[in-house]
């Protein structure tokens, strides 16, 4: 697949104390089904430097941002912009359309809420997009969208900078240091 210059997902709002495992899920969802970078709230620190501290561990490339005008940031952003909701059109019925403007060269931005998303992001959003029109997660809903944009292709991705990699095994749990140097295992 040709992929976007950039595909971004941006966590709308972020309530500190409830939204931190959340909003941490996103950005390592985000990092490990194919995103080029996440952007959260200005109030969502210890997310980020958690995000980046597993970017600089198992590998990049992936950006983190931290910015408080997220309206500003959907209203300016110049590509397709996805919002992810279980009030919107179903996933399989508008995943086709999606992938198209993708591979037209078109930069993406995926907005996953966290905490009730005004009306003028729905307007805005070129797709509102159910995975399910069930209650559900943030995190699954944004999972399940990236690995139907990509095809699965974002499964076989190559990670640069590493220094640790985790040893696909049927049992155990296994991650090696990238020179080979040491191991750890359960």
């Amino acid at each position: 697949m040709h992929e976007a210059r950039e595909v971004v997902v941006l966590r709308y709002g972020h309530r500190p104390g409830r939204d931190d495992r959340m909003t941490t899920h996103v950005g390592l969802t985000a990092r490990a089904l194919g995103a080029d970078r996440v952007i959260f709230p200005d109030n969502a620190g210890q997310s980020a430097e958690t995000v980046r501290d597993i970017t600089d561990r198992f590998g990049g490339p992936f950006a983190v941002e931290l910015r408080e005008d997220q309206k500003a940031i959907v209203r300016g952003f110049e590509g397709v912009v996805v919002h992810l909701t279980m009030y919107g059109e179903r996933v399989q019925d508008v995943e086709g359309e999606a992938r198209e403007a993708v591979r037209g060269g078109d930069d993406l931005l995926v907005v996953v809420g966290g905490e009730k998303v005004p009306w003028a992001l729905y307007e805005r959003a070129d797709f509102n997009v159910g995975v399910t029109n069930q209650p559900h997660s943030e995190v699954a809903g944004l999972a399940v969208f990236l690995d139907r944009l990509f095809e699965g292709e974002e499964l076989d991705r190559e990670w640069a900078d590493a220094d640790r990699e985790v040893v696909p095994e049927p049992t155990g749990k296994t991650v090696v240091d990238v020179d080979g140097a040491s191991e750890e295992s359960d």
